[in-house]
């Protein structure tokens, strides 16, 4: 989960890195939880509700003539199945039947009955019982359970929302009216002012393609759910079978026991002009992308160990028949899938159902960067985000009183003057001992002298505790309150190498220094500074001053945006040998990094948030989110649009240079980041960076269907029986590779010789004539054809372009394609090329 002090540190037992939290699959014994997927069809393939209908008739929900969401009280880990949805329940039936047939006698739990979107269910059974599930002939397919992770007051204002998306349609009291998005996350603190529903007088009805209900239990209270906040469950079977399941902790309901999805939730469709207040600090107005959308939330990751696909599917299962048109996915698996292709895995094949229904799906790309093929999100039908930091920066500065002047981080205020520094190891009272290392973490008072420490500047250690959460900023500063200090400086521990530490909410006066370096250079300024006695060596004086300049006002000078070093990267890896697909991978970035957002009031993965309203997080987990809130945008601008339409919008208008003018930058290092960088590739991000306001008029959109999607899984070598399993469909003769999908990119894992490859446009303008122009992949030679067109709205052309192999090379290069419409509109199409072949090698 995304803490704030996001420190990289390079230990011999791994690195944290801001957004991950592993947890291995547990050893069960005998038995294990085991998704298994049914031959039949899903009812989603034999029932079609009037959710799915929505896309045929002309934008605007009629009014809901309930007040709030619907209640369910007690509620179980079954699926809930509503009487519009009666087909469901049948199956769910057939599936009870054929366990008493094959298991008769024997032990098992069915824990979810999925027909929604895939026709099966998750069982705990031994790998015995299992072998005998996959025996039978209604059985398709048998994959045990595995563990998943998680992967803003300005960034509405740096994507340009106030005057450009939100001013488009009406402004922020419209904006994603009528859309309902979906997160699966942690939860949801539904106390929280982001999602009240009383904060405008103009109505606000339910949408009524939306059916989904409220759990009501002791943590959730009848009353959580409201017109904003329109659904909520929680899933958490799989993990309870385990007896990993921490109710203390976690909760039995939606209720959010992390912050993560509090913070998620917000970020899409949180309320507009919500005041930021930490430790007392004002950081601005928070509003969510889609201010105006309603939230459906479906917990299925939790604090003490993260999640497990069958609690996932459940949930994509039960948001997808309640009637979301967004799904926001801040989770990747903990380990690449198995099997033949990465794509072939229950969550990704349940996405691709969900695809069908007309559902955008968003997801996180992973915090594993900056390694190439880190990316945990696979396949095409879903929407991959990575993370970017936006301009604005808090930082503040410690000025020696030897006239150096040390740059650190920490939202906290300055001194109003220079004060003397005061070691917590020099303040140690009598009793005890100077080689206490925890005494220079400054974690009790009880250890220090507030004589001496009282009207000064206390100095504290910030080593490896703090990182894993054993010492916290937050009992730093009670330490430093309780002694009466005038404020506290934090310099780091030689140890910790690498570093990207974010600001940290302080009461206090305060500074972190974040450099080993800086910090030896004030340790250095202050012990030369320490007059000591001759015989006891006693100190007799501290001559060593400062003054802190407060970091509690941001500036915003910041290059931006630059994609940040634990961004996942491509290319995107098509198996576990790591081959290479013919898909781009991340599709884009947003704003990941220094998020604020909503918090939760039992929130516990930022302890230096606790018992706060709002955190300043970073990670892909909050990057996903900013799409899944725009995407709501244009969805609501362009209601017929499907996934594909919707992400075409997204990428084609991308912005290909930071704010300055020249190359989006990209971090290459965990250690000093910004001193190593270079320029992004799409590799790094995708077709670019979000712009918000062009999205919303793409000129030309790159559509493409379900079935096309078929004949690109058909057409993976060795495939048909894979398919047949997952989607209960034979594959035909219609096969195509990556490179034929009609995606808004070109990706070519091997071009051999040449290639013509196509892609068809479509207007979703007004007449207009474009003009193209491309430039080449380094060791490739290209054409587009034609290189200029008329094309009326609602036309349809046909570009050909054609690839020729200049060179042998195995090193990945990029070119791009501009298509410059006399009406100002301009759709960019990126080609990467990793291996180039000029001419066949035989061998003897």
């Amino acid at each position: 989960m995304e803490g704030i002090v996001r420190l990289v540190v390079i230990l011999l037992f791994g690195v944290f890195i801001s957004g991950i939290r592993c947890q291995e699959d547990t050893d069960t014994s005998s038995a294990g939880v085991y998704m298994v997927t049914l031959k039949q069809a899903p009812s989603f393939h034999n029932y079609r509700p009037s959710r799915a209908k929505k896309t045929t008739r002309p934008f605007g929900f009629p009014s809901s003539t309930s007040g709030g969401a619907n209640t369910l009280e007690n509620p179980s880990f079954s699926n809930i199945t509503s009487k519009r949805h009666h087909y469901g329940s049948r199956i769910a039936k057939d599936h009870d039947s054929l366990l008493r047939k094959v298991l008769k006698g024997e032990k098992y739990m069915k824990l979810y009955s999925y027909h929604y979107l895939i026709n099966g269910f998750a069982v705990l059974v031994t790998p015995q019982q299992a072998q005998k599930l996959l025996g039978r002939k209604e059985v398709a397919n048998v994959v045990p359970d595995y563990s998943v992770r998680t992967a803003t007051t300005h960034t509405p204002q740096f994507l340009g929302l106030p005057q450009g998306a939100w001013l488009q349609e009406g402004g922020y009291e419209t904006a994603g009216e009528g859309i309902v998005i979906g997160l699966i996350d942690t939860g949801i603190d539904p106390t929280h002012v982001s999602f009240s529903d009383g904060l405008s007088e103009n109505s606000y009805p339910v949408p009524n393609h939306f059916t989904g209900v409220c759990e009501v239990t002791r943590d959730f209270p009848s009353g959580s759910c409201n017109r904003k906040l329109v659904g909520a469950r929680h899933f958490a079977a799989s993990a309870i079978t385990r007896g990993i399941f921490n109710a203390s902790q976690d909760y039995a309901s939606p209720f959010d026991g992390d912050g993560h999805g509090t913070h998620t939730a917000s970020i899409a469709a949180g309320n507009h002009g919500i005041p930021v207040v930490v430790a007392g600090h004002h950081f601005g107005n928070a509003s969510g992308m889609a201010p105006r959308s309603h939230i459906a939330v479906y917990k299925a990751l939790y604090k003490s160990f993260g999640g497990f696909a069958a609690d996932v599917v459940a949930a994509i299962d039960q948001a997808a028949q309640d009637g979301v048109d967004v799904i926001s996915l801040s989770i990747t698996p903990n380990r690449r899938p198995p099997g033949i292709a990465t794509f072939f895995n229950p969550i990704d094949m349940a996405l691709l159902s969900a695809y069908k229904m007309g559902i955008f799906v968003v997801q996180a790309a992973g915090n594993t960067g900056p390694s190439p093929k880190s990316v945990s999100s696979f396949s095409p039908w879903i929407f991959t985000v990575g993370a970017a930091a936006h301009d604005r920066k808090y930082s503040n500065s410690i000025l020696l009183g030897n006239n150096i002047t040390i740059t650190g981080v920490g939202l906290a205020p300055g001194t109003d003057d220079k004060y003397t520094l005061i070691s917590a190891t020099d303040a140690l009272n009598d009793s005890e001992t100077p080689t206490d290392e925890y005494v220079n973490e400054c974690q009790d008072s009880s250890t220090l002298n507030q004589t001496i420490i009282q009207g000064n500047l206390l100095i504290c250690s910030y080593s490896i505790k703090f990182v894993v959460g054993q010492s916290t900023i937050n009992n730093a500063v009670q330490t430093a309150r309780n002694l009466s200090a005038v404020g506290v400086v934090f310099s780091m521990d030689p140890f910790i190498i690498g570093f990207q530490l974010n600001p940290v909410p302080m009461s206090l006066p305060g500074i972190i220094i974040p450099s080993a370096n800086d910090s030896k250079i004030l340790l250095r300024y202050y012990n030369s500074s320490l007059e000591r006695d001759p015989v006891s060596r006693k100190i007799v004086k501290f001559g060593a001053v400062a003054c802190i300049a407060g970091g509690v006002e941001a500036n915003f000078s910041n290059s931006a945006p630059k994609i940040m070093y634990y961004s996942a990267r491509g290319p995107d890896p098509e198996d576990n040998f790591l081959q290479d697909a013919d898909i781009l991978k991340p599709n884009l970035v947003a704003p990941g990094n220094s998020i604020w957002a909503a918090w939760s009031s039992g929130g516990t993965d930022s302890v230096e948030f606790l018992g706060e309203d709002f955190a300043m997080m970073s990670g892909t987990s909050m990057a996903a989110p900013h799409i899944a809130g725009l995407a709501a945008l244009i969805k609501q601008k362009f209601p017929l649009f499907t996934p594909s339409a919707i992400g075409s919008a997204l990428s084609t208008t991308a912005s290909l240079h930071d704010k300055d003018g020249g190359p989006i930058m990209a971090q290459r290092a965990y250690a000093n980041p910004d001193l190593n960088q270079s320029p992004a590739t799409p590799f790094d991000m995708g077709s670019g960076f979000v712009n918000a306001t062009a999205a919303l008029d793409p000129g030309l959109i790159l559509d493409l269907g379900y079935e096309d999607y078929m004949s690109f899984l058909c057409g993976i070598n060795g495939s048909d029986p894979v398919v047949l399993n997952y989607t209960g469909t034979t594959c035909g003769p219609a096969k195509v590779t990556g490179v034929d999908l009609n995606l808004p990119s070109i990706t070519l894992a091997t071009l051999n010789q040449t290639r013509v490859v196509q892609r068809t446009v479509t207007n979703v303008g007004g007449n207009e004539s474009y003009s193209v122009g491309w430039n080449a992949p380094y060791g490739v030679s290209m054409k587009v054809s034609p290189a200029h067109f008329f094309i009326g709205s609602g036309e349809k052309q046909v570009l050909s372009v054609f690839l020729n192999s200049t060179i042998n090379s195995s090193i990945a290069s990029f070119g791009r394609i501009g298509l410059f419409g006399d009406r100002s509109h301009v759709v960019n199409i990126h080609l990467s090329v990793v291996v180039k072949i000029m001419y066949n090698v035989s061998s003897s």
